[in-house]
């Protein structure tokens, strides 16, 4: 049965599809409310919850700025590097004639935590900021992905407005869905009984003023643009921020020119005696620039002023990586390599590959601003039409800012490289980290094309002929040095993912080139951990702790049978001899469910000597080091750095990855969830108050609570264990989760994902912002396993089957595919699936692990 309804029937039968930008009508589902905050989860942000919210908007890999939860814009990030702390000076305004408090800024009360010492501002805030205008009393935030609503009111003023923030972001179409540019409603309400007569204006400093070229602020129709010139020595500086709307504007193209406060005090002055104000262009040094549109509201009446903002930044300073001695050793396309290896220059984006300048940036969104807002709303309408709980459906939907943030970046050619995070004011962990970017699971399903390009990466320009494979990836993407270990678990991680990408794509030619790089990746990963071919990794294994483990895991264990068995299913389809892989498999299954199980969960046999590996105090390693007293720990207790006994949060973690690839649990399922269960036990705080943690305490300390990373229930906690134990990840948080509720074990993850939840409650942390090494950190991408957690809804696109195993009864949920997407639904034991976009082919439903004939 090929399902491929057109939109019309969809939106005839679908309440979820309503006129409005960013607005839904969900089904019924029950309200799950937060006993920390208060705060209900997939809700409205108000009161101290609204005191951290910065919501990214913009394109992936084109940079971002934030709107804030009272209307503030912040974070300004355009130029290839996070700008975490860039306030830019950019605000709407409103004056009502004859209204005695009519003159206010478009944004509601300054949060507390800026009035002293904010980060970019000394003390008293940055001079000439916009703090001290006059603005709304109240404002509220919503997030309806990818729209933010912001709504002001104030007792003051006969009006309401409501601020809707928002990109492009459309699954399946990652060009659409990469653009740079922004878009602000303002939305006008007259509450009173007689019309008003207004002034709307949108102000911004020249913040792309920067460098040593020519700075000035250019004419676009009803707006202006920012502009900065590079040099030949800067060639980088260079870029333009576009502003405009879409109603007639009058223009102030040079804010008045003076000293100190000059250029904001004559725009305040402006919008306080309703004036309007028109300059032209001058030749250079614009401290800012006004847009102006008077508004005629009826009693009772609505208008709307969209602002468009578009940039572009052709070029970058960023070249990271060293090259090879041997230009060949790689698995690269004769064709790619020859361009990658003749490039000498530095990272541009992929949108400057298809846009000449920010004029035709701006042209394009105007052109096709309807058909952008259409697509965007569907996405939206149409993954907030669930009944999956609430605190699910906020997690998983505010994680996927991750992708709008400077994490992403898109090449000149159109391929992914990513940060693992944002640092302040750099990128935080380079090359796609392929340990890291295991947990994601959002785009493989929401972008699937742009997740098989890393794929391409990882096996082609950072694999060598002998099959290691460099975790971290060069920029631009180009052959890498092989001068330090492999992870054991982003290499295993890889195969599984590769495997994974197939099923999704049905590209069988995908699958038939990758083999060949996938068989010597799982060589070398023999070869190299597991030389006396026992199924174990046993030598030491470099993995996302930063450090190697020595002797057999079950998290790296777990990995390697994953790897195993996806290789296995491989050979199977494409009649390839595996028996080898499968005796591996076999012996390496018995082995960890025996020697490595201990009756509750699986640990770490710490083995050190009797190995191929050198003396630890010898091996290279990454920032470990023996000092005298170290060497005393090693005699006594092993290598510094494991976890022996320990119950491990990431202990089954190659089992998780498995699942959300499609293949079977890789160790005995009972045993899995009985490592799951403890893990829940032993390493969820429901308050952190008495646990002791040395290491990076900020992700969660205090009366928060958290899943730590690892807990020694029945003692031996080591002198020096591994070096985040004591810390809290959010993206095993809910990896952990999402592999409770597929053992059947919901409550708890629900548990898992609300303290979670609980600490990005928009008070002291941004609910769109969760960080470990660095702001929007990716490993939270895990988060998008929960729907599969929930549901067991997984798409196969080579066998044309629907997986269905729903651990909640009855329910409504999304469903992103290669081909298209909509919801599906569960009723009696009856799927459903309705495709809003697109098309789905499916032959055959499977539903709790039986088939149901169409």
């Amino acid at each position: 049965m090929k399902i491929n309804l057109k939109l019309s029937l969809i939106l005839t039968g679908l309440s979820l599809l309503i006129t409005g930008t960013g607005c839904t009508n969900a089904v019924a589902t029950s309200s799950t409310v937060s006993t920390k905050s208060g705060r209900r989860y997939n809700g409205v942000y108000e009161g101290e919850n609204n005191s951290r919210i910065a919501f990214p908007i913009g394109g992936l890999g084109a940079g971002m700025y934030c709107l804030e939860g009272t209307g503030f814009i912040s974070h300004m990030s355009i130029r290839h590097q996070p700008e975490i702390f860039s306030e830019p000076g950019m605000f709407a305004a409103i004056h009502i004639k004859d209204c005695e408090n009519g003159a206010k800024i478009l944004e509601g009360p300054v949060a507390e935590w800026r009035k002293f010492g904010a980060p970019t501002s000394g003390l008293g805030g940055p001079g000439g900021a916009n703090y001290g205008l006059p603005r709304f009393k109240n404002s509220t935030f919503e997030a309806r992905f990818p729209f933010g609503k912001v709504v002001l009111t104030d007792g003051d003023i006969p009006i309401s407005v409501t601020i809707t923030g928002w990109n492009p972001f459309i699954p399946g179409d990652a060009d659409n869905s990469s653009l740079p540019v922004g878009v602000l409603e303002y939305t006008f309400e007259n509450k009173s009984n007689k019309p008003l007569e207004t002034v709307f204006s949108f102000h911004s400093r020249n913040f792309m003023k920067k460098g040593k070229g020519k700075n000035s602020i250019r004419p676009v129709q009803n707006g202006f643009i920012l502009s900065q010139e590079g040099t030949a020595e800067e060639p980088f500086q260079q870029g333009d921020f576009a502003i405009y709307t879409d109603l007639p504007a009058t223009v102030d193209h040079c804010w008045f020119r003076g000293g100190w406060f000059d250029g904001l005090t004559m725009a305040w002055n402006a919008i306080h005696a309703g004036e309007i104000v028109r300059n032209d262009p001058v030749e250079r040094d614009a401290s800012g620039a006004s847009l102006y549109v008077p508004i005629s509201l009826n009693a009772g009446g609505k208008k709307t002023v969209k602002v468009f903002t578009a940039w572009h930044v052709p070029y970058s300073h960023l070249r990271i990586g060293g090259d090879p001695s041997d230009l060949k050793d790689n698995n690269v396309p004769e064709s790619r390599l020859s361009q990658e290896l003749n490039y000498k220059g530095n990272y541009r984006p992929w949108y400057s590959s298809r846009f000449k300048d920010v004029e035709t940036v701006a042209g394009y969104l105007t052109n096709n601003y309807n058909n952008l807002l259409k697509k965007s709303e569907l996405f939206s309408n149409t993954f907030y039409h669930t009944t999956l709980p609430d605190e699910v459906i906020e997690a998983v939907s505010a994680n996927l800012a991750i992708l709008k943030s400077p994490t992403i970046m898109r090449t000149y050619d159109g391929r992914l490289w990513n940060w693992e995070g944002c640092g302040d004011t750099w990128g935080s962990c380079h090359g796609s980290c392929t340990h890291v970017w295991n947990y994601a699971q959002a785009i493989p399903h929401i972008f699937p094309a742009l997740e098989r390009t890393l794929r391409h990466t990882e096996f082609e320009e950072s694999q060598n002929k002998a099959g290691h494979q460099t975790f971290r990836s060069n920029l631009p993407i180009r052959p890498v040095e092989h001068g330090f270990h492999a992870a054991a678990d982003g290499q295993l991680g890889g195969i599984m993912k590769v495997y994974r990408d197939w099923r999704i794509s049905g590209d069988d030619s995908f699958i038939k080139d990758m083999y060949p790089k996938v068989k010597a990746s799982l060589d070398y990963c023999i070869d190299t951990w597991d030389p006396r071919r026992a199924g174990i990794i046993e030598e030491p294994h470099h993995n996302t702790y930063d450090i190697e483990f020595w002797g057999p895991d079950g998290m790296h264990n777990s990995f390697y049978l994953g790897a195993l068995n996806a290789f296995i299913a491989m050979s199977e389809y494409l009649n390839r001899d595996a028996s080898l892989y499968q005796e591996l498999a076999d012996k390496g299954k018995k082995y960890t469910e025996t020697a490595l199980y201990n009756g509750e969960y699986f640990i770490q046999k710490i083995q050190w000597t009797g190995l191929k590996a050198e003396d630890p105090t010898k091996m290279v390693s990454w920032t470990v080091n023996y000092s005298e007293e170290a060497k005393k720990i090693l005699e006594k207790e092993g290598p510094k750095y494991q976890y022996g006994t320990g119950c491990l949060s990431d202990g089954v973690l190659g089992s998780w990855i498995s699942r959300m690839a499609g293949l079977n649990e890789t160790l005995d399922p009972e045993m899995v969830k009985s490592h799951l269960i403890a893990v829940h036990k032993y390493n969820l705080k429901h308050d952190l108050s008495n646990h002791a943690n040395p290491q990076r305490p900020s992700f969660a300390f205090g009366k928060d609570g958290g899943l730590l990373l690892c807990s020694w229930p029945h003692g031996g906690k080591l002198s020096l264990p591994f070096v985040y134990s004591d810390e809290v990840w959010t993206g095993i948080e809910y990896q952990v989760a999402s592999h409770l509720m597929m053992a059947g074990e919901v409550e708890k993850g629900l548990d898992i994902v609300r303290t979670c939840r609980d600490r990005y409650s928009g008070s002291v942390r941004n609910p769109f912002n969760e960080y470990e090494c660095g702001h929007w950190y990716a490993r939270a991408l895990s988060g998008y396993g929960l729907l599969q957690g929930l549901t067991g809804v997984r798409y196969d696109a080579v066998d044309k089957t629907l997986y269905v195993d729903s651990k909640i009864g009855d329910f409504t949920g999304f469903l992103s595919t290669e081909t298209g997407f909509g919801t599906v639904e569960l009723k009696n034991g009856k799927p459903r699936v309705i495709v809003v976009s697109g098309s789905i082919n499916i032959s055959k439903y499977v539903v709790a692990g039986k088939e149901l004939v169409n």
